[in-house]
């Protein structure tokens, strides 16, 4: 009797197991899956954003946006999660409203501006700290398509971000998809500047 109970409970434990394999592998294929089309949609930016403009705009209030032809870093991810129906403009905005302390004060506002704040940096950064994960910075491995990369560039420690690309160059480092001056572009600047967050969403 013993030994049936713990060859049962050996059986039960083998399909528990096999189970929860089944189910880590099904959100590791759903994950990769959903960053593939995160990438694919922000490189459909490529050719269409073609400049680079920093100006404050009045938008429209959700899913305001700045001229296709151009706009900032920021603009990249917002246009890509737009085409999966995810308006980071209204998210950003709620989430400030409702956790206005867990936001940076690096602009000296008492309240929120749903003109601006989804297009900050820093602010993005906090939004994915709190609602994605937060990933390594230095691990090559770690890093997917769809992942959303910060960087603070060189000497201006100006903030920068991206999208990791489903492609990769050469030496098997991901490439990025992101505008940093010239409209969008796929390059491979992954390391090319001090990494300050890196998240999936």
């Amino acid at each position: 009797m013993k030994l049936s109970i713990t060859y049962k409970t050996l059986c039960t434990s083998l399909v528990l197991v096999g189970v929860l394999g089944l189910a880590q592998m099904a959100q590791a294929a759903t994950s990769i899956s959903s960053g593939n089309k995160l990438a694919h949609d922000a490189k459909k930016q490529i050719g269409v954003t073609t400049s680079y403009d920093p100006a404050y705009r009045k938008l429209e209030f959700p899913r305001g946006d700045v001229p296709i032809e151009s706009g900032v870093c920021t603009d990249v991810i917002i246009r890509a999660y737009r085409l999966q129906n995810i308006d980071l403009q209204q998210l950003v905005n709620h989430d400030m409203k409702s956790n206005w302390s867990s936001y940076p004060k690096n602009w000296g506002l008492k309240s929120t501006d749903k003109n601006i704040d989804h297009r900050r940096v820093p602010n993005l950064e906090a939004f994915f700290e709190r609602q994605g994960q937060t990933l390594s910075i230095t691990d090559k491995d770690s890093f997917q398509a769809g992942d959303i990369v910060s960087w603070r560039l060189p000497k201006s420690n100006l903030p920068h971000i991206g999208i990791v690309s489903d492609k990769v160059a050469a030496d098997g480092t991901p490439l990025i998809i992101h505008n940093i001056g010239s409209g969008t572009q796929e390059e491979n600047i992954l390391f090319a500047y001090p990494i300050h967050k890196h998240f999936r969403y």
